[in-house]
């Protein structure tokens, strides 16, 4: 009785805080939201080519770069997906914070280094290095489109559930109307800024992440006296699990199905970062392939940094504030670091209100710079490989091209919107899974086989991107993710779930990579080996590299 008074009490005490600071809030949000528009038009005004555009003038540093990598990875899914995954799940949430991590070894050890060095703007040029240029690019195109929407939507998931937080709109027309609020701003970035601004964006959003989650980290340690025992037996015992909180199985092992579900879910993880487009086409905005390997050097190890911190997050929102209150904000635990940084400043105090719109502006500055890299990216594919060199075969002026990326800016941003409003009670973390398992069935397969393997053929790339694309979309759309969950799925009172898993990668990586195989063993097209030994020369030397 007096457990369930005392969490009662804090919302509606938490509640009439946030009203009565409102103005306050809200005046920290604008600052935050104001300042990232403002290097968006600074950047805008020195965006003269595509060079610019696409690849921000390649004048980036490997530190810079590097912070910018990090701006783009820790999105929405790492700060408000992971810590709400620990604070609901123990050990089984932590899983995403393992798995984004070591997922940058399989970038830095196979895809960085060759890539800068093999294209130019996109996924695309690599493909169509040595493969038939109007089919590869059509369906790199395709690709990268179909991922970076997946991955929006977990980022407008996110921003739906903050700002509603903060402004205290409980209606679904709101929700709504703060995603297409999101995506009208995504827009406004990437038109302008290119990514020039989406990359001094990154920069700065990422200084702010790491300093709040430092903030807070040291603030949850300090309420348990440094003692990370404490810390986790508590959040054990309030979290009503007890012990198994803390083993693995709460969420991942309770049947055979979410055991390998466990393991669809780590091998889409550890796989995907080196085919998400916005990540690939960071390595070009440097001037040298070293610069491109420092770069993910230097993105491991602030990344690492802050992932071993989402540890304190989550399981200090399960410790100081419980799962059920978590819940009643989100169901899928989506505002549980927000709630954390109003109960460590002083739930019903000035202090709480500026922790919780301080730490609330430095999460949706995360989600904008984010979506504008993958506007950007998913922008970029669409007028360098579908309308330049598809549509108008090469003739497009640099003027043209850049036109065509802005209007799929804003075709893209529109699918966003109306996706986003769909997806707006699903865990974040869970949806960005989504986005990594399409990008590992569909791309990695084909650009591996692409720099390493001189049988590959254009027909095995288009069976192995498309196969891998339809495989994973289609078991994601008969998974319990889209129906059949009363609570987290995204059309709520109809089943037509059949895939019994909720990550598709188990099915679908392997198969985006049988298929880019079979078909160039069946493929009649002989494999040009002069300009694989060219690639090969160019993806590991540098030289000839734009």
């Amino acid at each position: 009785m007096s457990a369930a008074y005392h969490s009662h009490t804090v919302v509606t005490l938490a509640a009439s805080s946030t009203s009565e600071h409102r103005p306050l809030i809200i005046s920290l949000f604008g600052i935050f939201v104001a300042a990232t528009l403002g290097i968006t038009v600074w950047a805008g005004r020195q965006t003269k080519s595509a060079s610019d555009f696409y690849a921000g003038g390649r004048q980036f540093t490997a530190f810079q770069n590097g912070l910018a990598v990090s701006g783009d990875y820790m999105s929405a899914a790492s700060f408000l997906g992971i810590a709400g995954a620990i604070a609901l799940f123990g050990y089984d949430g932590f899983l995403y914070s393992i798995g984004f991590l070591v997922a940058w070894l399989v970038a830095l050890l196979l895809v960085a280094e060759p890539l800068r060095n093999s294209g130019r703007y996109t996924m695309g040029d690599v493909l169509a290095y040595r493969m038939r240029q109007r089919p590869v690019r059509t369906a790199a195109g395709v690709s990268t489109i179909v991922v970076s929407i997946f991955y929006l939507l977990a980022q407008m998931a996110g921003a739906g559930v903050l700002v509603s937080l903060l402004l205290g709109i409980t209606s679904d027309a709101g929700k709504i109307l703060i995603v297409a609020l999101v995506g009208v701003l995504m827009i406004v970035y990437v038109t302008i800024g290119g990514m020039k601004g989406t990359t001094w964006v990154q920069m700065v959003k990422a200084v702010l992440l790491i300093a709040g989650a430092i903030l807070m980290t040291f603030m949850v340690l300090w309420k348990f006296d440094f003692n990370v025992s404490d810390l986790l037996g508590t959040a054990a015992e309030k979290s009503g699990h007890g012990a198994s909180f803390l083993e693995p199985g709460l969420k991942y092992g309770a049947t055979g199905t979410s055991k390998l579900d466990f393991l669809s879910l780590g091998i889409a993880l550890v796989l995907g970062t080196a085919g998400l487009p916005h990540i690939l086409i960071r390595f070009y905005t440097v001037p040298t392939a070293k610069a491109a390997r420092k770069s993910v050097n230097w993105a491991i190890g602030i990344i690492g940094a802050f992932y071993l911190m989402t540890i304190a997050l989550g399981f200090g929102a399960a410790a100081l504030i419980g799962p059920d209150e978590i819940k009643a904000k989100n169901p899928a635990g989506n505002a549980a670091a927000p709630q954390l940084a109003e109960y460590l400043g002083g739930v019903g105090s000035t202090g709480g209100a500026v922790m919780l719109a301080v730490i609330s502006a430095v999460a949706f500055a995360t989600i904008l710079a984010v979506v504008a890299g993958l506007t950007l990216a998913s922008s970029s594919s669409f007028a360098h490989d579908i309308y330049a060199n598809v549509i108008r075969k090469g003739k497009a002026t640099e003027k043209e091209e850049m036109r065509a990326a802005r209007w799929a800016t804003v075709f893209i941003g529109a699918a966003a919107i109306l996706l986003g409003a769909f997806a707006r009670d699903m865990n974040v973390a869970g949806l960005v899974a989504l986005a990594f398992a399409v990008a590992a069935s569909a791309n990695l397969p084909t650009l591996l086989y692409s720099l390493f393997w001189k049988r590959f053929t254009t027909q095995g790339a288009l069976w192995s991107i498309y196969g891998g694309l339809a495989s994973s979309v289609i078991l994601v759309l008969f998974s319990p993710v889209v129906s059949g969950n009363a609570k987290t799925s995204m059309f709520k009172g109809v089943d037509f779930a059949w895939f019994p898993l909720e990550n598709p990668g188990l099915i679908s990586i392997p198969l985006g990579f049988l298929l880019g195989w079979i078909g160039s063993l069946l493929s009649k097209e002989e494999p040009d080996k002069g300009k694989y030994a060219e690639l090969e020369v160019k993806s590991l030397t540098g030289i000839g590299a734009h």
